[in-house]
């Protein structure tokens, strides 16, 4: 929604980790056996993927990093990246939930295998249960949607991503918002609070 409302790529670390994965490449291989148990996949996996997809010609008017970076050596490394393509971080959004709400709502996702669809049992239902509106194919529950994995990655979270929020705070980047509610209201909040750290920033 945020992508489409700036016009802007959106470029979703977890989502290109999931290709590899379902098209059984090497990476996909690597990625899954640390994304199985809730951990992060190494930094300079990550930090090649980011690199590569930045380059690409859609990046050019400005892109938006869904689930990147996750610890500072990332962010540190994102900077490198990004100083040799001649561009910078505007803002950075914190979207805060309380843990009871994040576990809701991941073990509630489905996920479509055939195009990739997703849904939510209690907040956004397919209209048949077990079966993606757009394409009929099969919804499933990904490995890191349970909720021993949940648990897990929200205590992976605290430990490395954390420090992360200093990192940028520091750098007067970070843009706390308040991720409970509907998802336009969500939405509008996130519009405001980038403007007011873009104009600080000037």
């Amino acid at each position: 929604m945020l992508a489409e409302r700036l016009q802007v790529a959106c470029i979703s670390t977890g989502n290109i980790l999931r290709e590899e994965v379902r098209r059984k490449t090497a990476l996909g291989a690597a990625a899954r056996r640390h994304m199985d148990k809730g951990e992060l996949v190494p930094d300079d996996v990550m930090v090649g993927i980011v690199e590569d997809r930045l380059k690409q010609a859609d990046c050019t008017s400005g892109f938006i990093l869904d689930g990147f970076p996750r610890t500072v050596p990332q962010a540190e490394a994102l900077d490198r990246v990004l100083t040799a393509l001649g561009r910078h971080v505007d803002a950075v959004v914190n979207i805060s939930v309380p843990s009871e709400e994040l576990i809701k709502r991941l073990s509630g996702r489905r996920t479509c295998r055939d195009c990739d669809a997703l849904y939510h049992i209690i907040f956004d239902p397919p209209t048949n249960a077990g079966i993606c509106n757009k394409c009929n194919g099969e919804l499933y529950q990904r490995d890191d949607d349970h909720e021993d994995i949940i648990v897990s990655r929200l205590d992976v979270y605290v430990r490395a991503t954390a420090p992360l929020l200093a990192y940028y705070r520091r750098r007067n980047l970070l843009a706390e918002v308040d991720g409970t509610g509907g998802r336009e209201d969500i939405l509008g909040r996130i519009l405001q609070t980038i403007d007011h750290v873009e104009a600080q920033a000037r």
